[in-house]
């Protein structure tokens, strides 16, 4: 689930603005955000399934994951020497309950369709651009609609790098970036860097039972904002201040503003 990748400051520059975010645009983050702990939850569980057999069992090769009527698919492989092809080793698919997943080996590996190819080559990208680091990193890539995309054409994805957890009930925030890449996964489009330095913040059982942090890039909450409140267990509520709003992200991942500067 995890690469070796190191937060870069150049980029695409966030916006600053003070009008007031609506409710639609708050809720847009939010849904991608729930979106990104779905993924980064699957992607976890189905690594452990699959690695269960062999530890080596998934190294070195690309995890990406898609949700097919209601339940994750998660599969791990590789491109080929072109990037034509991305072939398949394993793939693990959700069960009955959302942490178990049924693992299933393919010998030799099989051709997986457009969606993860176009996804690996996005990934591929997006790592290479973001360049390497010292810890772990876990990565997503995501459909971006239209809306979202901000009128560009449909089918474009997202790309996201996070830090990882370096050991059991630490949660990191922060050195995040997020791509969007071309529907094909060939061209950088916009690099949005959500969060500068690294807090490995931790759990509810250690800390007070809300969290708080500076925005510095931007005016809003960001995805991993609500990954950060989401994957946390139990979730735990987070107040972001702004250069201008107050903002606070509930344990399901709501926002709403609590407070606008004058």
């Amino acid at each position: 689930m995890g690469l070796l990748v190191a937060a870069t400051v150049a980029g695409e520059l966030n916006g600053w603005c003070e009008e007031r975010p609506t409710e639609k645009e708050l809720a847009a983050i939010t849904e991608r955000g729930r979106a990104l702990a779905e993924y980064d939850l699957a992607a976890w569980h189905a690594t452990d399934a699959v690695q269960t057999a062999n530890p080596k069992t998934a190294e070195g090769q690309y995890t990406l994951a898609k949700k097919e009527n209601g339940r994750w698919v998660v599969i791990f492989g590789g491109l080929n020497s072109d990037k034509s092809r991305f072939l398949v080793s394993y793939e693990a698919t959700q069960l009955e309950k959302p942490r178990d997943f049924g693992v299933k080996k393919n010998e030799p590996p099989t051709e997986a369709d457009r969606f993860y190819l176009f996804a690996a080559r996005a990934l591929e990208l997006a790592t290479a651009d973001f360049g390497k680091a010292t810890r772990l990193y876990s990565t997503a890539v995501l459909p971006a609609t239209e809306a979202e995309a901000k009128g560009k054409d449909s089918g474009l994805l997202y790309v996201y790098l996070y830090p990882a957890p370096t050991k059991i009930g630490n949660y990191p925030l922060g050195g995040d970036v997020r791509y969007l890449v071309s529907a094909d996964g060939m061209k950088i489009l916009a690099k949005r860097q959500m969060h500068k330095t690294i807090v490995d913040v931790a759990s509810a059982k250690k800390r007070m039972a809300v969290g708080h942090h500076t925005h510095v890039l931007s005016d809003e909450p960001e995805d991993t904002d609500v990954l950060h409140v989401l994957q946390q267990d139990p979730a735990v509520p987070e107040m972001i201040t702004t250069e201008h709003f107050v903002y606070e992200i509930s344990s399901d991942g709501t926002i709403r503003i609590k407070k606008q500067k004058k």
